[in-house]
């Protein structure tokens, strides 16, 4: 299951999406977090202290090995230099699954451990000092576009991705690449209006799209809701004095988190679980394909000087079925 966290700067998604992320590595179930924000949050989120965070592997760094990687013996990719971010995978390209080794994630991923369980961390990486000026950050993002048009991923295992502030992700096809997305919004007009232009630009892919209130402080707050967004309210968080130990660095174990809070942490799994059943690998790969020509045309084939539009594989369809016979990637354990 893939799953995003949206909503605008400071409404609390990447606070909401590590109470997730707990919650699922509770169950036990494999979980990949990846932190996709420009401000790089989610690890001390998940309780890394700031050298530790600072260490993670960028993604990007690492964009020529995941090229590499993911190309296999696809033989409508000439080399990794022609694959850009919305390249889609073929017969002979190697995918990725989320409870496997792979070169991948050695490189770019490391093990969090949680109070129950662990989770695999991902992270695009901050702006640099070189990037200034010269670089922008839809760039950064585009490691794990690749990487999610290259996973198979089942009912029972997880990528949670905190993603870009706003409607950023609407820059590139990332924001098709999920089974639901929960968009944090807080009870005020500036929170509501990212939902509304979410929606606006995500009606025309079927987006599965859930409102989750934040900050809420009373039956004000929750009509306010209720009358903007209507039937996409889905639930709604108030204060919680364990996020505020979290922020402070002393986070109890994630088992004291108020109940009212975990019983919204389980809506919020029942309706990502719900929407297993609307999984359809079909409209996933049509639209993954959708976004890669459009990319070629508008600026993919002047940068590669290739047609990059003959990568595409028509007999090509993702899913769980392509893995059958395909042997596991194996790497060191991250």
């Amino acid at each position: 299951m893939k799953i995003a966290f949206v909503g605008k700067g400071g409404s609390g998604k990447t606070t909401l999406s590590s109470l997730f992320i707990r919650h699922l590595a509770a169950t036990g179930a494999p979980v990949m977090a990846v932190d996709a924000d420009i401000n790089q949050h989610l690890g001390a989120a998940l309780g890394l202290d700031e050298p530790e965070a600072a260490a993670l592997p960028a993604m990007g760094a690492h964009l020529p090995l995941i090229k590499d990687y993911l190309r296999g013996t696809n033989p409508r990719i000439s080399g990794a230099d022609t694959m850009i971010k919305t390249t889609p995978p073929g017969e002979g390209s190697r995918l990725l699954r989320i409870d496997e080794d792979n070169p991948v994630y050695e490189a770019c991923a490391r093990r969090v451990g949680l109070d129950s369980g662990q989770v695999r961390l991902m992270v695009t990486g901050p702006f640099t000092e070189s990037d200034l000026g010269v670089a922008c950050y839809h760039s950064k993002v585009g490691a794990i576009e690749l990487c999610l048009n290259h996973l198979v991923d089942g009912r029972d295992e997880f990528v949670v991705v905190d993603m870009t502030a706003g409607s950023d992700s609407f820059a590139s096809g990332l924001f098709t690449r999920f089974d639901m997305t929960f968009l944090v919004a807080e009870p005020t007009r500036k929170g509501v209006a990212v939902y509304r232009q979410y929606k606006e630009y995500a009606a025309d892919f079927d987006v599965a799209l859930c409102v989750v209130g934040n900050k809420v402080q009373g039956p004000e707050d929750l009509a306010f809701l209720r009358a903007e967004v209507g039937e996409d309210l889905l639930v709604t968080v108030g204060h919680s004095d364990w996020v505020r130990a979290m922020e402070r660095g002393r986070p109890p174990r994630f088992e004291e988190l108020e109940e009212v809070n975990r019983r919204a942490l389980r809506t919020l799994y029942e309706a990502a679980d719900a929407s297993y059943e609307r999984r359809d690998w079909r409209r996933y790969t049509r639209q993954m394909v959708h976004f890669h020509l459009r990319n070629a045309e508008s600026w993919g084939n002047e940068k590669t000087g290739a047609d990059l539009a003959a990568q595409v594989d028509p007999a090509f369809m993702l899913g769980e079925s392509v893995l059958a016979g395909r042997p596991a990637a194996t790497s060191a354990s991250v």
